[in-house]
């Protein structure tokens, strides 16, 4: 029997390997990016055209390369940053693994023109399939422009798992944000299909964050500082009025680079509890630096996730600086502790010098029973010394407590009666109440049935948009004074992937310059809304079902736009109000849960209630 067990050829291996390096255009960028900074680079460039997919580029003014590291970067475990073992506990890089460029070459076509600082001539290199086509000296700028064609061309199933151009560029913004904002000193520019989306100058941290995410975050910021012998700790909390109801503005960045970690955005949350609407999430820009030693960065190969040698103290660190912040800028409630010192400024004895001893004054003839209310069921003395008289002054004040509650309780049947009377005559309907503003009461033949107020909205609003999706057909409301709403770069991405749809359910939108929109119109049944909070709402939803559920885009706008436009639990309704829910819910065709899956309606028996008081 002949061996089986071979090496691969390197080509396969690389495959192999960008399999866990390269999972979609986004994980190439980020890689390119972050060679471009460790060059030292003062200008970085990306360019893209369809969302990654057809070209990726990554242009930099650094220290560029010579001959010799140009044609070895494409080598497998081939870097600059690491000579042992332990080096890897002593990373101030990026980039280190010595497999990004290795992988990326094995699935597209490379396009490298480098040249170093001083150097008359540069290196062109062309690679396609780890294959080395073309090298060659080089007129070109200082620095580095590396180009990346038809990512995935020679793995056709592995590209067709990729998703619309949409979806794709929302995550190469979301890498592009993760390696500008840590590096503010840096200018940062993103172009897509020849449109720049973002031209970031070098500036500020808060500069940098108001570049990416909108100017109306000058307002919005909070800034937080400490630092320790452990842990330095700079960045900016949101507001908790500006709090969102999906994870998306949270960035952990340790020693610059983007981490995930759910022990220290716990720590986060703490900071803002009681502070923060129900179901929302705190927003934090927050850098975190700490000697490389403590740390861990290898354990996974996109470097997102860390240990640290002492996670509970630096989760402390956290926890009490944001909370510090908080109070400093009167967002939460704080003690001042160097009020403390007041405390001595006051005179410790009275101006005479002399202290006395405080004196209780007692006032001999006060008397509680004289008053007028006990003067009436006061008994005499000659009563009290005869027992039948006694009896009776018992069966009096008896008789006078049992008349009270008779007559407390015949004046709350009487106002029942009334108000069951009187709706009645208002309506032929059966009788309907409201319960502390969220729940309606119904009665039915065996008992009595409570419904969700905003759930049953949400269920009868969801099917509405529904219908409206499947007839094609809205109606549009155009606003006399139409809106422009700003949006973050990954919200604009959003709002382009699903215009048709947005428009089909009767929003009149157009772009207007960068990352702004325009609101002509809105559906005819949302008059009392205002424009962009409903569009914003909606976009809000949406990106919080994508985290909830797995649904088709129809699916998920109509969720998010009933959610929306809901009634909500704490809204005072009319009896025509409530009739009209009742109706339409049970014309839906699965009246018995909103379309999350929660219930919308309880009943209960006549038979629970009988059990309940059954003595």
């Amino acid at each position: 029997m002949s061996d089986i067990i071979q090496l691969l050829p390197d080509s396969v291996a690389n495959q192999i390997a960008a399999g866990e390096v390269v999972q979609r255009p986004a994980s190439a960028v980020k890689e390119l990016m972050e060679n471009a900074l460790d060059a030292g680079s003062t200008v970085i460039t990306l360019i893209v055209k369809d969302a990654g997919k057809t070209l990726i580029q990554v242009i930099d003014n650094g220290c560029g390369m010579s001959e010799t590291d140009a044609r070895m970067s494409f080598e497998r475990h081939a870097t600059s940053k690491i000579r042992k073992a332990e080096d890897l506990f002593a990373i101030q890089t990026m980039g280190f693994r010595g497999e990004a460029l290795a992988s990326i070459a094995a699935i597209a076509q490379v396009e490298l023109k480098t040249r170093r600082i001083g150097d008359e001539l540069g290196i062109k290199i062309n690679i396609e399939a780890s294959e080395l086509k073309n090298q060659e000296a080089f007129l070109c700028p200082e620095g580095s422009s590396l180009s990346i064609k038809n990512l995935f061309y020679n793995i056709p199933a592995r590209r067709n798992f990729l998703k619309n151009d949409s979806v794709e560029l929302r995550h190469i913004i979301d890498e592009f944000q993760r390696v500008s904002i840590p590096n503010p000193s840096i200018a940062f520019n993103l172009h897509h299909n020849s449109i720049e989306v973002f031209h970031l100058e070098a500036g500020s941290l808060k500069q940098r964050l108001m570049a990416l995410f909108g100017s109306s975050y000058n307002t919005r910021l909070v800034p937080v500082e400490e630092n320790t012998s452990i842990v330095k700790i700079k960045g900016f909390v949101i507001k908790p009025e500006f709090a969102k109801k999906t994870r998306g503005e949270q960035f952990f960045f340790l020693n610059k680079r983007f981490i995930k970690n759910t022990y220290l955005h716990h720590a986060v949350q703490s900071a803002f509890e009681e502070l923060l609407p129900k179901d929302s999430f705190a927003s934090y820009f927050l850098l975190l630096e700490v000697d490389p030693k403590t740390i861990d960065i290898n354990i996974h190969p996109t470097k997102t996730e860390v240990k640290f040698e002492d996670e509970k103290t630096i989760y402390t660190f956290l926890l009490s600086a944001i909370k510090k912040s908080l109070g400093q800028f009167n967002i939460a409630p704080s003690i001042d502790f160097n009020q403390e010192s007041h405390f001595y400024n006051r005179p410790l004895q009275p101006l005479d010098g002399i202290i006395k001893q405080p004196t209780i004054k007692v006032d001999p003839t006060f008397n509680p029973f004289k008053s007028e209310y006990s003067k009436s069921f006061k008994p005499k003395e000659q009563e009290l010394s005869n027992p039948s008289n006694t009896e009776k002054m018992h069966n009096r004040l008896a008789d006078n407590q049992i008349g009270f509650e008779i007559k407390k309780e015949d004046e709350i049947q009487q106002t029942i009666n009334a108000d069951w009377e009187n709706e009645l005559h208002e309506s032929n309907k059966k009788l309907i109440y409201q319960l502390h503003n969220k729940y309606i009461l119904s009665h039915i033949k065996t008992g009595f049935m409570v419904i969700d107020q905003q759930g049953a909205h949400e269920r009868i609003l969801y099917e509405r948009i529904l219908e409206t999706f499947d007839k094609q057909h809205s109606v549009t409301q155009q606003e006399l004074f139409p809106k422009t709403v700003e949006l973050n770069a990954t919200d604009f991405a959003l709002v382009k992937e699903l215009q048709s749809e947005i428009k089909n359910i009767g929003f009149d939108i157009r772009d207007f310059g960068k990352n702004a929109i325009i609101i002509h119109g809105v559906p005819a049944d949302t008059l009392h809304y205002d424009a962009a909070t409903l569009l914003e709402g909606l976009i809000e939803n949406y990106k919080q079902n994508l985290q909830e559920l797995k649904s088709n885009k129809r699916e998920n706008i109509a969720r998010a736009m009933a959610r929306n436009m809901a009634v909500k639990s704490g809204k005072i309704l009319t009896q025509e109000e409530m009739n009209n829910i009742i109706d339409e819910l049970f014309a839906c065709n699965m009246p018995y849960s909103t379309p999350n899956g929660k219930p919308t309606i309880s009943t209960f028996s006549i038979d629970d209630l009988d059990r309940r008081f059954k003595k």
